[in-house]
């Protein structure tokens, strides 16, 4: 099934204390481009994240935000400044010796300087944060995945159609080509005649004109390629692998035969058939870009 590079999902769950938010969103790209993001506390996820998604994605664009929040302070400890906490009780000593004030210093007198205590994030535990991010993870991805997988039926629907539709062009191609070179033959004859009169035609040099006509403007290889093309489109679409790099080399390949049909073509509707082909061809290449 074809996938789309344009994708999101999101999951967000509570556990053990902790809620943890996964937001993933993708557009195009040529190759795989990664931008995550995750608390700077918690840098050890990167790396995790990114390998882990590299299993759903081979190509975009794609942005992932994770948030790890604790509900509870229990990830937090309160740490004493030591050397604050002794200046500051040094200097009410001195205080009380200097101005003769009683000494009621306690830890309730000294507990209101508040900046003698600072938060510490508690150490986490990275194999338990992994573990429960994995899981979010896993649920977002496959939200962005089913995502990226509708849209991708959407374009190869698309795709097909327009494939469907350059193949019956093709068949006109294969039909006017006869066509092209009788009526070249009826010209040259109806001229020769006009120029020599009531003298007699050597009908073996028309023969020969018309041959050397014929192959020149011969473009029954190309549409044989064509077809081979077409069918090969088919298989890439339904082979269930990332088809967005194959399709796109292989448009290459049928451009080039259109283009070659196009600078052989003697006849109008040949000329008629070509153009609208370019232009279902460059329909193609825009859709392709967003495939994986």
């Amino acid at each position: 099934m074809l996938k789309s590079m344009t994708g999101y999902g999101r999951y967000e769950t509570v556990a053990e204390g902790k809620k943890i938010l996964v937001e993933i969103k993708s557009v195009n790209h040529r190759f795989s481009d990664y931008n995550i993001k995750v608390p700077r506390n918690l840098g050890f996820l990167e790396d995790k994240v990114r390998k882990y998604a590299s299993r759903y994605i081979t190509r975009g664009k794609v942005d992932i935000f994770v948030s790890v929040e604790s509900y509870e302070e229990a990830d937090k400890d309160i740490v004493l400044n030591e050397e604050l906490a002794k200046n500051y009780i040094d200097v009410l000593h001195e205080l009380c010796e200097k101005f003769n004030l009683k000494d009621d210093i306690s830890v309730s007198n000294v507990a209101r300087y508040t900046e003698i205590f600072k938060t510490e994030r508690r150490e986490e535990d990275e194999d338990k944060i992994w573990s429960l991010t994995e899981g979010v993870l896993e649920k977002a991805l496959t939200a962005f995945t089913d995502m990226r997988a509708r849209e991708g039926e959407r374009i190869g629907k698309d795709l097909r159609a327009r494939v469907d539709y350059m193949k019956t062009l093709a068949e006109k191609v294969d039909e006017y080509s006869p066509k092209t070179v009788a009526d070249y033959r009826e010209k040259l004859y109806a001229k020769i005649k006009e120029v020599v009169a009531d003298r007699d035609i050597d009908e073996s040099r028309i023969l020969t004109e018309v041959a050397i006509f014929a192959d020149k403007v011969a473009v029954n290889e190309e549409t044989v390629r064509l077809g081979s093309h077409f069918e090969e489109f088919y298989q890439i679409l339904d082979s269930g692998e990332p088809a967005g790099r194959k399709l796109d080399f292989l448009i290459q390949e049928i451009n080039r035969e259109v283009n070659t049909i196009g600078s052989k073509a003697q006849d109008i509707e040949i000329a008629k058939i070509v153009v609208e082909l370019k232009g279902e061809i460059e329909k193609l290449r825009e859709q392709v870009q967003n495939i994986e």
